[in-house]
């Protein structure tokens, strides 16, 4: 029987640039749930998601992450991907010289490890049946990783990376920016396909339309560094409906942006 993973998150804290960001996040995501964060511009949603894959630019200063039981802190990037983590990323990067196929294989392979790396046919034909479902003309398998590729296209590539790779626990950072409403329903499908209790998902949203697609077991809003509400879709139709001042008030949150853009 497959091991149900569990990503827990205990009072995590994290700065950038000595600007303190997170302030105490405490979250549990465990394999077969879907968890959405959703939360105003500038409350630190992205900068969790960043921590949480150990980009250099943010200095986490408290807490505790672990996944499975290790310590997910003391991974470096390349490891934590390897222990089953992944970040589709709000702004994915173009890298000339590799293609989509080669990247995509090589990181397949080392999530496998030694000795257990796929075929170079089976990968193929695995990467087109996966292309084909996710509406991504098959030539992109050739092209470099997400050169001269449109905001769509780069997110789609980001979905079929995630099924490529079948990670244990997923972060996906609004990866519904800036998709119109055809690419948003691919791009849910291809994450719908994935349900099952050995993979957990956690996405980070500002708006509640991607959850019209997927549908989330628990909602938690993130404001001023931390959660401050959780509980299930009904929360985000409340969000949607009447946005975050009623939330603010409620906890008589004066302004909740900690820093622009993260």
């Amino acid at each position: 029987m497959s091991m149900i993973p569990e990503l827990k998150i205990s009072g995590l804290r994290a700065s950038v640039e000595g600007k303190e960001i997170l302030k105490g996040v405490d979250l549990t995501v465990r394999g077969g749930e879907v968890h959405a964060i959703m939360g105003p511009n500038g409350t630190g949603k992205s900068t969790l998601a960043s921590s949480l894959m150990g980009h250099p630019k943010y200095d986490v200063t408290a807490g505790q992450v672990t996944l499975n039981g290790e310590d997910v802190l003391a991974m470096g990037v390349d490891e934590r991907a390897r222990a089953g983590l992944f970040l589709a990323m709000q702004y994915p990067s173009e890298v000339s010289g590799v293609s989509n196929a080669n990247f995509m294989r090589m990181a397949k392979n080392a999530r496998l490890g030694e000795g257990n790396e796929v075929p170079v046919l089976k990968f193929h034909r695995e990467l087109l049946q996966k292309m084909k479902a996710l509406s991504i003309d098959p030539t992109f398998g050739e092209r470099y990783l997400n050169e001269g590729f449109s905001g769509g296209e780069k997110k789609r590539n980001e979905i079929l990376q995630m099924t490529m790779l079948e990670p244990s626990i997923a972060i996906l950072d609004e990866i519904d920016s800036g998709l119109d409403i055809d690419a948003l329903r691919i791009v849910a499908e291809g994450v719908n396909t994935l349900r099952k209790p050995e993979f957990g998902l956690l996405i980070i949203t500002h708006y509640q339309r991607l959850l019209q697609y997927i549908d989330p077991d628990y909602v938690h809003v993130m404001m001023q560094g931390k959660i401050v509400r959780s509980g299930g879709r009904e929360l985000a139709e409340k969000l949607e409906q009447n946005g975050y001042d009623w939330l603010k008030d409620e906890l008589g949150i004066v302004d909740e942006t900690v820093e622009a853009g993260v």
